[in-house]
């Protein structure tokens, strides 16, 4: 498959970035059907596989199958910057069932007979699909979304200073080895038999990180938004446990749970995903950052509803020399 995108001024003002949960729990579907070609996240598939002993995602498997195209209405492009699971279940809910039926008749997978009884009644389809993505995400994703989310947010600051500091080239650099930027247009390679070409025609650009897609990109054109969605920065890191080791000269300087909070401020978080990170409460995180903040070693930014921490090059120096 390859997309090319032609950029007009209004196009690139319109540039911008959102999470997905709903994107996160159906690329890890994935995950599932082909481990081995997902193996950066075995630490969480052992972890969740036995819970879902008892759940039915055939259905769901034969709409987003290994390989190729998944049905679109089970990830539509997010609406706002930071979605959450709900909100987007909700649209999945309130999908037409012509389209479901439609799209679902697009999708190669060798469960024909569950595509089948999907499109005998779509509008029942989409209810069951629905209510078992919300069963889903309840057992595999609900408590490890603090973890994803810290890492999603980091990419994103790292790409928005990335574009702030060149622009779309420099953007465009190393999002990802099948993208390239050429003058006004963006081109994508991903594989397979669809082809797409045009102007984004000033609707602009989605860009969504993903950690479950890795290793690849997703594209969704018209009618959708158009978006591309692609492996967020450090995924590799994901699933190592626990905080970073605290030093002894720094945490002797700072204690040692502000020596572990600063060093793991690597790239930028709120207080929710540092929280996950170090096994500690939001209170106590919020507690140590003030301390942090005050005495010139962390910063914090608003972006959209969250408050994003990270260190001042003073606290970079003193997390690199420890």
């Amino acid at each position: 498959m390859a997309v090319q995108w032609r950029f007009e001024a209004d196009d690139l003002a319109r540039l911008r970035f959102a999470f997905s949960p709903l994107w996160e729990v159906v690329a890890s579907l994935r995950v599932l059907s082909a481990p081995a070609r997902h193996s950066v996240h075995l630490p969480w598939l052992r972890a969740v596989k036995p819970r879902l002993g008892e759940l039915d995602l055939s259905e769901l498997l034969a709409l987003a199958p290994a390989r190729g195209y998944i049905a679109d209405f089970l990830t539509p492009p997010p609406d706002t910057p930071l979605p959450d699971f709900a909100a987007e279940l909700a649209r999945v809910r309130e999908t037409p069932a012509e389209k479901a039926a439609e799209e679902a008749g697009w999708v190669a997978t060798p469960d024909t007979r569950a595509i089948a009884r999907f499109q005998a009644d779509p509008a029942a389809g989409v209810r069951r699909v629905a209510d078992t993505l919300a069963a889903y995400w309840e057992l595999a994703h609900a408590e490890h979304w603090p973890r994803v989310h810290g890492l999603l947010e980091a990419d994103l600051m790292w790409r928005t200073r990335r574009l702030a500091a060149g622009g779309a080239k420099e953007l465009f650099a190393d999002l990802h080895p099948s993208v390239r930027w050429e003058g006004d247009r963006l081109t994508t390679a991903t594989g397979g038999a669809w082809c797409h070409a045009g102007d984004l025609g000033g609707d602009g650009l989605l860009l969504v990180p993903s950690a479950f897609r890795w290793p690849d990109i997703a594209v969704m054109a018209e009618p959708y938004q158009p978006m591309l969605v692609y492996p967020a920065r450090g995924v590799g890191t994901l699933w190592e446990a626990g905080p970073p080791p605290a030093p002894g000269a720094l945490a002797a300087l700072i204690g040692r749970t502000r020596a572990q909070l600063l060093l793991s401020l690597r790239d930028p978080a709120s207080t929710t995903a540092i929280a996950r990170r170090m096994s500690i409460t939001p209170g106590a995180v919020s507690q140590h950052l003030s301390v942090l903040s005050a005495s010139g070693l962390v910063v914090r930014r608003r972006l959209g509803r969250e408050v994003l921490y990270r260190r001042t090059p003073t606290g970079d120096a003193l997390a690199g020399a420890s």
